[in-house]
């Protein structure tokens, strides 16, 4: 059992871990298991714990606490290199619905803000937002994979995002032991929204207009996690619901983000959609566009491919589109070699 206490101001917490490793060690499931990337784009370590065991240790037995402390010490490099860095993680699909992919995701973001790194969450809730809809016997409607989104929607995307999914991420988070910050793109004006162009077929749906994340800034310098959840109002007052991808890569542009990392349902971007085998591990925004226009890359999961491509061009280091559906992926992607999608580089 790991304990860690901190009383430095302006908030203390402490919380227990009862196998601190159990989020190091990558699942060893063989359908969702990935060669490394190349090493000239990470760190020639990793937490993968499918390297041979000392001798003393057998499959039958749980790890020695010496190989335990081994696993640990491999993250050094990894924690150096993003300690202090923003990452900002945009939270959707299966990891929502999940409730073990759930507690998985939120003890990822607990163990890296612990070990220095600055987590930002980005949410959208769609399935929370159809459920209510079915309760009030109001049809949910979708154009081009945006949700088509009245005044009536509207009102209630914005209960269930903000006054729902919001603060149950945040008390998820703070249940777990670190301090999360619940705002939405009206706080701070933090977002700016304006309609998308085809706003005429789709109601309230935005983009953003601007980002001002003086907000976060200060949240973000004390140790907390802020918790975004994707509406804005634009300069009149009108609330838009914005696609969450989008909020995320607009964010990471604003702070100058180390990483953008977008949860999602797939593996990550597939050479042959039809093949789950044929997953890049990276690729640079020159090689993902010719993915598109070679029709490679449609449905989907071009909008996610757009934002990436949007936010490396105004200086996010990284982008990475990872599989949500496997345990512990935030930590495969920040602090392995194998990575847990597919990563975009400028």
């Amino acid at each position: 059992m790991a304990t860690v206490t901190s009383n430095a101001s302006p908030k203390s917490f402490s919380f227990s871990i009862s196998n601190p490793l159990q989020s190091l060690i990558p699942n060893k499931s063989p359908s969702l298991s990935y060669p490394p990337r190349k090493n000239h784009h990470r760190l020639g370590l990793s937490v993968n714990a499918s390297v041979s065991a000392p001798p003393s240790i057998t499959t039958a037995n749980a790890p020695s606490p010496d190989y335990r402390v081994e696993i640990l010490s491999e993250s050094l490099p990894f924690i150096q290199k993003f300690r202090g860095k923003t990452i900002v993680v945009k939270y959707g699909g299966a990891a929502m619905t999940s409730p073990e992919l759930k507690s998985s995701v939120v003890s990822d973001l607990v163990l890296l803000s612990c070990v220095g790194l600055c987590p930002i969450l980005v949410h959208g809730g769609g399935p929370d937002i159809n459920h209510y809809l079915k309760q009030l016997n109001i049809p949910a409607e979708f154009r081009d994979g945006l949700r088509v989104t009245d005044a009536t929607t509207m009102e209630i995307v914005s209960m269930v995002l903000v006054g729902k999914v919001n603060k149950n991420l945040v008390s998820l988070i703070n249940a777990a032991g670190a301090t999360a910050v619940g705002l939405s793109g009206h706080d701070g004006r933090l977002l700016t929204a304006r309609p998308v162009p085809n706003s005429a077929q789709l109601g309230f749906v935005g983009e953003v207009a601007r980002v001002d994340p003086s907000v976060l800034r200060p949240l973000v310098d004390y140790g907390y996690i802020p918790v975004i959840a994707s509406v804005a109002a634009d300069d009149s007052g009108q609330a838009y619901n914005i696609n969450a991808d989008t909020v995320a890569g607009e964010l990471a542009a604003a702070l100058g983000a180390e990483k953008l990392i977008l949860l999602t349902d797939v593996a990550g971007i597939l050479e042959d959609k039809e093949d789950p085998s044929s997953l890049v591990k990276e690729i640079d925004i020159k090689g993902v566009k010719k993915m598109i226009a070679d029709g490679k890359v449609a449905g989907g999961m071009i909008p996610k491919v757009k934002c990436c491509i949007r936010s490396l061009a105004q200086g996010v280091k990284t982008a990475s589109i990872i599989d949500g559906r496997r345990q512990h992926s935030l930590l495969h992607e920040i602090m392995s070699d194998e990575g847990a999608g597919t990563m975009i580089t400028g």
